[in-house]
């Protein structure tokens, strides 16, 4: 198969990148929309049953939001690897690729012929990405890895509860996606490495990986410590979620300068001129005489006042639906939000563009693929380059 020609309408930092996705779920998929975001090619590759995320449940009537939120900007094709045919096809599409992702348990990729090994005399070239749930070894390395699985393995619902409480999940699926973002930042440095060496690599992310670089702060033990160290991360007693008189309230106050100004604005510099107070260490030892003062205060006004009141003198933000988003001033101004057309939900509108670029701006986003919505395309593209 011959090199496809320059699209001279590309755009951003990776214009001229392509991107053969054959992962499910988020980790994997979100890894490559970022990559799309920065101006890659990106061919989604489903089986014939599709991505398992888009049989999610989903208000949407014929989609699933979870897949067209995590889907963007890619062509869509449907191949069977399990038939001769259309692993050929895959394999004529590596041969020009960059970057081949995939999330399948280790010993698959072999079952299927696209291990590295396998693909790698194709195109010496080639960036390959596997994300696993535990890693590439290991006794746990065929163990099925899902995001709540691995936050709850390695702790981070345990932190996340009450102390002497139950572990307590949290959703929004925050290994996944700082799994995606470890993805796209691993593959870009393999690319900028390729540039100098001439030679493709292996990429390995893990969920586990993932959850534990996100702990990186508590992952701290001194030879000396007890076992329990991770709890002095939770800073001052003050920091956290707050009621109001309507709604809730997020503070920090941990600097002095903070501290001061909170002081201030509540009308407690009381507790600012009390020595026992005068630091974040002794205020959350005191946690329990400070906070029912503050939160006395706060019951006088709502949450959105209290914002307005402290503006940027005290860092705090009222608690927020993820629907205010779409219309919330700030995310207007920094254009995070777009109007896709999608062939069966239609107009909608969605988060766009991670990045700013001041010279290499990235592409407009388009909507994610419907099943083998391009597959037609790719396979003549394939047969034409025979």
């Amino acid at each position: 198969m011959s090199a496809p020609a320059p699209n001279p309408l590309a755009r951003g930092p990776l214009a001229g990148v392509r991107v053969l996705d054959l992962s499910a779920y988020i980790a994997g998929p979100y890894g490559c929309t970022l990559l799309a975001d920065q101006g890659a090619e990106v061919l989604k590759v489903e089986p014939p049953a599709g991505d398992n995320l888009r049989h999610y449940p989903s208000t949407l009537a014929r989609e699933s939001r979870a897949f067209v939120g995590v889907n963007r900007s890619k062509r869509g094709v449907v191949l069977d690897l399990k038939q001769p045919a259309d692993h050929e096809v895959l394999l004529r599409l590596v041969r020009d690729a960059d970057v081949l992702v995939h999330n399948f348990r280790p010993g698959v990729p072999e079952r299927l012929a696209i291990a590295y090994a396998q693909l790698q005399p194709l195109n010496d070239r080639l960036i390959y990405c596997a994300v696993t749930g535990f890693g590439e070894t290991g006794p746990l390395k065929d163990k099925a890895g899902y995001d709540q699985v691995l936050q709850t393995y390695s702790g981070m619902c345990d932190e996340q509860g009450q102390r002497g409480g139950p572990p307590e999940i949290l959703y929004g699926s925050v290994v996944d996606y700082f799994a995606a973002s470890m993805v796209a930042s691993g593959i870009a440095s393999a690319l900028y490495e390729r540039e100098k060496s001439g030679r493709g690599q292996q990429v390995g992310v893990s969920l586990l990986r993932a959850a534990l670089t996100m702990q990186s702060a508590r992952l701290v033990w001194a030879e000396d410590e007890p076992r329990d160290v991770s709890r002095d991360m939770r800073s001052g007693g003050l920091t956290g979620l707050h009621p109001t008189r309507e709604g809730y309230l997020y503070l920090s106050a941990n600097t002095p300068h903070f501290w001061r100004a909170l002081c201030e604005k509540t009308g407690l510099m009381a507790l600012h001129d009390n020595p026992r107070y005068d630091s974040v260490r002794k205020r959350a030892e005191h946690r329990d005489e400070i906070v029912p003062q503050l939160r006395a205060v706060l019951a006088t006004r709502t949450a959105f006042e209290w914002e307005a009141e402290f503006g940027e003198t005290v860092p705090c933000a009222a608690s927020r639906s993820v629907a205010d988003m779409f219309d919330d001033p700030q995310v207007q101004a920094e254009a995070m939000v777009t109007t896709f057309a999608h062939p069966t939900i239609g107009s909608y509108r969605g988060f766009t563009q991670p990045w700013v670029y001041s010279r290499t701006p990235s592409p407009e986003p388009f909507a994610a693929p419907i099943l083998g919505q391009h597959s037609d395309d790719v396979r003549a593209e394939v047969a034409g380059g025979g």
